[in-house]
């Protein structure tokens, strides 16, 4: 078992110090996804929803999700975001069409930024589920999952092995 490295002496929570460790180039790509109805689905494609452009929102919305993550998640390190991209996809299921959210965060520093990639994903859904939610309140958020991570000396290189949905 790992040691739990978020633990002072006394078993309570500390963020970790990550001062020895040396600077290296990191990236992670996370993805989440929304499940709306046609209704849905056609006003997002269309631009006809009155809150406004729902992808070109959600898509600001998660960048800025990813810069404060530090804020929302106790035990994170700020962290220089160098470059942040958020990517849909849809696809056409039998209970709708998945809208797939694709984010990637890229930093240089002694910490990675998983947990960045991570919130950007979830708030861009959420951001979605916000601008909808007039026309449905069934929309279903999900999973988010962590697909890739690069960089840093102590841990390896991580890539999720999936089925061929990407939904397990």
């Amino acid at each position: 078992m790992a040691d739990l490295t978020h633990f002072n002496e006394q078993g309570r929570a500390k963020m970790v110090d990550v001062s020895a460790k040396p600077e290296t180039t990191r990236t992670a790509t996370a993805r989440s996804s929304i499940l709306v109805n046609a209704e849905i689905y056609e006003a997002i494609i269309n631009q006809n929803m009155k809150k406004g452009d729902v992808l070109a929102v959600a898509q600001v919305a998660g960048i800025m999700a990813s810069k404060n993550t530090s804020n929302i998640i106790p035990m994170c390190h700020p962290i220089a975001l160098l470059g942040v991209n958020i990517a849909f996809d849809w696809e056409k299921e039998q209970q709708g069409y998945r809208l797939g959210i694709e984010t990637e965060a890229k930093t240089k520093g002694s910490t990675g930024v998983e947990m960045e990639a991570l919130t950007a994903a979830s708030v861009t859904a959420l951001t979605v589920y916000d601008m909808c939610k007039a026309l449905d309140k069934g929309m279903v958020i999900g999973p988010t999952f962590l697909v890739e991570k690069t960089g840093g000396v102590s841990s390896s290189d991580y890539r999720r092995q999936v089925n061929q949905t990407n939904r397990d």
